[in-house]
């Protein structure tokens, strides 16, 4: 882990990758009297928006990565796939607290797995496959219905596919997995409740737990956040206690966000670990005396961490391609919703393009105002 050095307001962010993340994290940077260069393959990216300079080069450019390093005072990221030995050579330059250890951990499912239940966690089942004799070898183990996914790179449902029976092993998505070498067969969860919680720590050792948020799919692409999660106190706390112990385990700086499932029975499964900012941590923007931004670039330059407060029950729900011209069109009917828009170039089908965060004293009646504008096909009670 890099020296655990305090980072004046004036010093500069670098920041790996140039996306939404990136952009709402330079934001706060900004507001926090910090400066901000990302690194980006696309010019014009979101953060470059905002930030004071991009740099436009390939995550895999070792020089460019050196360059960032070298205008920088602190490096973080905001994706999982960044090079560990561009990292690694540039840490005798500019601080790196999140060091290597974390990445390397959660960019693979497997040492992700293997770490949570080393840390005293529940998870799925789960086993390594390699090849076709593996998976049928996993699956007389695990039992139908599973899921078989990559060990590294995927996101929002891209490298995994739901199996049911054998006859789903012809799926063409079985055949790409498999061709990685490298994958995982978990076995299926029957869970009550889809959470997040998000939690910081910095190289003090000060840690700090956001709220619960209940999170809904479709498409395997977050929909909506409803926070505070409708669960009972004791297992809010639970969610929040095992966040907390996951953050020790690992010797977290910055954020990480803790995706779980909550049992019928109370028990709390961890299902992925994101070391990042979190789409479900979008609500705090507006809803928590500091967001999820806020905290992860104190988090990182080592400043102290607050108690975070809700301050109002909120619902978040993402704006995916097919959303953005409904979206627009109730702006003038919407007063109260706060409407974001990423500044992406390109709008696409199931591309996230921004969000919307709606405070409310009432998630039920908030729901059905977002049910019934029809811009969203998946409808949540």
């Amino acid at each position: 882990m890099n020296r655990p050095e305090f980072i004046q307001q004036g010093k500069t962010i670098g920041i790996i990758g140039g996306g939404q993340l990136g952009q709402m994290m330079a934001l706060s940077a900004k507001y926090g009297g910090m400066k901000v260069i990302t690194l980006d393959p696309t010019p014009n990216c979101p953060c470059c928006q905002v930030a004071d300079e991009q740099i436009v080069a390939e995550y895999s450019d070792v020089k460019a990565i050196e360059k960032l390093a070298d205008k920088s005072d602190v490096l973080t990221y905001e994706f999982e796939n960044v090079d560990l030995n561009a990292l690694s050579d540039v840490a005798d330059k500019v601080a790196v607290p999140q060091g290597t250890n974390l990445l390397y951990i959660t960019k693979h499912r497997l040492r992700e797995k293997n770490f949570l239940n080393e840390a005293g966690c529940k998870t799925a089942p789960y086993v390594s496959v390699k090849d076709m004799t593996d998976l049928r070898k996993a699956i007389k183990k695990i039992g139908y219905k599973c899921v078989l996914k990559t060990c590294e790179g995927g996101y929002d449902g891209h490298g995994q596919v739901v199996l049911k029976g054998n006859e789903d092993l012809n799926k063409p998505e079985v055949a790409e997995i498999l061709s990685t070498k490298d994958c995982i067969l978990e076995g299926w969860v029957n869970y009550q409740v889809e959470a997040s919680v998000m939690v910081a720590r910095n190289a003090n050792g000060d840690v700090t737990v956001f709220p619960v948020s209940e999170n809904y799919n479709a498409d395997e692409i977050l929909h909506i956040s409803i926070v505070p999660a409708r669960i009972s106190k004791a297992i809010y706390e639970k969610a929040q206690k095992i966040a907390k112990q996951i953050a020790e385990a690992i010797d977290l700086r910055g954020i990480l966000g803790v995706e779980m499932f909550i049992l019928k029975n109370g028990d709390i499964y961890i299902n992925e670990l994101a070391p990042r900012p979190h789409n479900s941590g979008h609500y705090s923007i507006e809803a928590c005396n500091f967001s999820q931004f806020d905290i992860h670039d104190r988090a990182v330059c080592n400043w102290p961490l607050p108690k975070i407060k809700l301050l109002s029950k909120v619902v978040m729900v993402n704006v995916l391609g097919q959303h953005v011209q409904g979206v627009r069109s109730v702006i003038p009917q919407k007063p109260d919703w706060h409407f974001h828009d990423y500044g992406k170039g390109e709008n696409r089908h199931n591309r996230k393009m921004g969000h919307v965060t709606i405070l409310t004293n009432d998630i039920e009646k908030t729901l059905k105002e977002i049910n019934e504008t029809h811009i969203w096909k998946t409808k949540v009670e």
